[in-house]
């Protein structure tokens, strides 16, 4: 008889989740599947903070600028492939909001109704957006990590860095109102499409878009951590002096990925603008990325799975509360004091308990075979 092992049962785990995450359209209607889709993209994001912080050692604050990068440029080749952006402009569609802002002398059209409308013209091709939504975050989370990890800036700096970008990157969004759409964001998009099928938000396909998407993202994220680099990449975390003395480049490693990280934001915030259809500048709050710190840190920093699961969980559990009367205006102290309750008394979260199960279970099972 095959002897149970730790491995076999954190691979009995991953096949759980994911049996059941491809088995909710059974039981699911449709306003349902699309507001679980919402909660599985934010399972990505759990994904990615976990990569990071759990992994890498790199407290984001910012991860919302990621998720927004991504979110804001497959949303603007959707809102000028919408009905109300083909129906004005001239040679090109143009966005309802760049002609409410226009100027009374402004040529109509895309190319020049304002000073930075020609920006959006690649956008026309939504295979352009698709590749923006992940190429921006990477590019930027380049930038900045080239910057904070060669010159070892470490620990709370890192948290204060990008926490003042997300906030400086909501500030320019919401300021340029005739090129972002300001603080109403982008509203009115077109549906996504690939080879002539359109993804409507509130249907199975799109349900399944979203979650064999999570699937691909927690098996590829896996196979990196377990991979060579990621395991450089965890003896950097738990002794960087250690490591650059063994030779290996800390900065290039850490740089590597955290532009993975991003490059997985990017791609959860172009999955929730097919999902949601808007595009908003509330992405890049502050609150909201210190809510994704949350979801991982109740489920696990340093479990992919458990991050996954731990911003499922929460992000239903606040879309509960939020809901009730009784709890409308208290709901996100309810979950600070959450998350305060378990970063005291479950510092490795609802993962550290699964693995002590585990632990135990493969344990006594190795005893019974060996009476």
């Amino acid at each position: 008889m095959m002897k149970l092992t730790y491995s076999h049962l954190k691979i009995m785990v991953y096949a759980i989740f994911i049996a059941i995450i491809l088995s909710l359209p059974l039981f699911l209607d449709e306003f349902w599947l699309n507001r679980t889709a919402k909660y599985l993209i934010y399972g990505m994001l759990g994904v990615a903070i976990s990569l990071s912080w759990g992994y890498a050692g790199i407290l984001n604050l910012g991860q919302g600028l990621f998720f927004g990068a991504g979110a804001y440029m497959l949303g603007m080749s959707l809102k000028l492939a919408s009905p109300t952006s083909m129906e004005q402009g001239g040679q090109t569609p143009i966005p309802d909001f760049m002609m409410w802002n226009a100027e009374p002398d402004a040529v109509i059209d895309l190319c020049c109704i304002n000073d930075v409308s020609f920006l959006w013209m690649p956008f026309q091709s939504q295979s352009f957006g698709i590749f923006m939504a992940i190429a921006l975050p990477v590019l930027v989370a380049w930038l900045i990590g080239t910057i904070i990890f060669r010159k070892g800036i470490a620990g709370v700096f890192i948290s204060i860095i990008t926490l003042a970008m997300v906030l400086l990157a909501r500030l320019l969004v919401v300021d340029a109102q005739s090129f972002t759409g300001g603080f109403n964001g982008l509203t009115d998009l077109a549906w996504f499409k690939i080879n002539g099928y359109e993804f409507d938000p509130y249907t199975v396909s799109t349900y399944y878009l979203v979650a064999i998407s999570l699937v691909i993202v927690l098996l590829i994220t896996r196979v990196l951590i377990n991979s060579r680099a990621g395991l450089i990449l965890q003896a950097i975390r738990d002794d960087q002096n250690r490591a650059k003395y063994l030779g290996f480049d800390a900065a290039s490693y850490q740089t590597f990925f955290f532009c993975v990280s991003a490059a997985i934001s990017g791609f959860a915030g172009m999955l929730y603008v097919i999902t949601a259809e808007f595009a908003s500048p509330t992405f890049m709050d502050l609150s909201f990325s210190i809510a994704i710190v949350i979801w991982a840190a109740v489920g696990g920093r340093a479990s992919i799975l458990g991050a996954c699961i731990g911003a499922i969980s929460i992000s239903m559990l606040g879309a509960s509360v939020s809901e009730s009367e009784l709890f409308v205006e208290s709901w996100q102290a309810i979950l600070g004091l959450f998350f305060v309750l378990v970063v005291l008394y479950m510092p490795k979260g609802l993962a550290g308990i699964a693995h002590g199960i585990c632990r135990k279970l493969t344990v006594n099972r190795g005893k019974a075979d060996e009476s």
